[in-house]
């Protein structure tokens, strides 16, 4: 899936929209000491009154936002595993019966239980729905309705919520004028910041891929291990932090750890153009021979393919590798490259980092911007001083 798939699905995900019908909801609440289930329910997502089915509207949009290799990650199935967690959702997926579907979940539920222990209790969320896609728009002319042919995508999607504890309150009572002590001892559910979750299967090119798995972590760049093998039995994957740490380890090993800023300017824009030229299309990746041709047109000299072989050796152990475009330009419009002194920190974007000099004079070393317009500290405007 690409960020555009994921977009479609996520903003269907609003009341009274029929290119996306919930079935069914299944809550499982967990208990934090004894790691077992406290309690399940199945409803009928419809059945649910106006405000509720609102709250976890917002709750599966919030599982399936933030950034591909950051937040959100596409998983392949393991091959060879006892009880597959693959063959369980597609299980689910293809049963029309709800206590059939409901024996599915659980099996997840206890595959999660296994040797683990969470801090507070915890509530796994399922629902199984059908999201339709429209084939083409609507032609007004002919008035033809985009519903007319559409893609039909049956789902499960998950979501994993913590709970916390109720606020203590103080209250006035306006019939006896009296203030009262607002004792509440049930759990709230903290729907608006879920610890994890997932959609399967995940969608390419309109078609159902059951061999991967769209995990959400709880947190940016933070995957959670021990569940996506565990309990989703899915492959390990690189984060975007850990992917664009092994691009810089590999261009410091293969030509060494000095480079100016107008050829890293030079090459961040290199990679920047394969990602637009392929913004929806499949992921633009880099081999050590890709990353040896930005290396050489950006301006890096005494750089040859033997050596970005060996680097990746050296780095990754693994010369076949190949690495995200996307992952290792940092965001290249906002200002994401943060150049740290001890005299002043400074935030620039990618394309404008060949604006940034590092210069020496008289011995000493400075850092050097090139600016089009005066610059104004605290409503007072700068000088030009002749550089001596």
């Amino acid at each position: 899936m690409n960020k555009k798939d994921i977009a479609n699905i996520r903003k269907q995900f609003k009341i009274e929209n029929d290119l996306m019908k919930i079935h069914e909801i299944f809550n499982v609440y967990i208990m934090k000491e004894s790691s077992e289930i406290y309690h399940q329910q199945s409803q009928v997502f419809d059945m649910l009154d106006e405000d509720e089915k609102e709250l976890f509207m917002t709750n599966f949009k919030k599982v399936l936002t933030g950034q591909l290799d950051e937040k959100l990650f596409e998983l392949k199935f393991q091959t060879d595993v006892d009880n597959p967690t693959q063959l369980i959702l597609h299980k689910g997926l293809l049963t029309a019966e709800s206590e059939d579907w409901k024996d599915q979940m659980l099996q997840i539920v206890e595959k999660m239980l296994q040797d683990r222990q969470y801090e507070m209790d915890t509530v796994m969320t399922f629902i199984r729905g059908e999201y339709l896609k429209p084939m083409k728009r609507s032609n007004e002319e002919t008035e033809e309705s985009d519903r007319d042919s559409v893609y039909s995508h049956s789902f499960i999607l998950c979501s994993i919520n913590k709970t916390q504890d109720p606020k203590k309150e103080l209250h006035f009572d306006y019939v006896e004028k009296e203030f009262k002590y607002n004792v509440v001892v049930d759990p709230v559910i903290n729907l608006n910041a879920p610890i994890g979750g997932f959609l399967f299967p995940c969608f390419t090119d309109n078609a159902a891929d059951v061999n991967h798995i769209l995990y959400a972590a709880g947190k940016a760049n933070e995957p959670d291990e021990a569940f996506v093998e565990d309990v989703l039995n899915a492959e390990e994957t690189m984060t975007a932090k850990e992917d664009k740490i092994v691009f810089e380890e590999v261009v410091r090993d293969a030509v060494g750890h000095q480079i100016d800023t107008s050829t890293l300017a030079n090459v961040y824009e290199e990679i920047h153009r394969m990602t637009e030229d392929n913004d929806d299309e499949e992921t633009p990746t880099l081999d050590y021979k890709d990353v040896e041709q930005v290396l050489t047109s950006s301006g890096v000299e005494d750089v040859d393919t033997e050596k970005m072989e060996t680097a990746f050796k050296n780095v990754i152990d693994d010369t076949n590798y190949e690495l995200k475009a996307r992952n290792i330009v940092p965001k290249y419009s906002s200002k994401s490259i943060k150049i740290n002194t001890k005299v002043a920190n400074i935030a620039v974007s990618p394309e404008e980092l060949r604006h940034v000099r590092q210069v020496t004079l008289d011995g000493r070393r400075y850092l050097m911007i090139e600016v089009e317009e005066d610059t104004v500290i605290d409503g007072f405007t700068m000088i030009p001083e002749a550089f001596k």
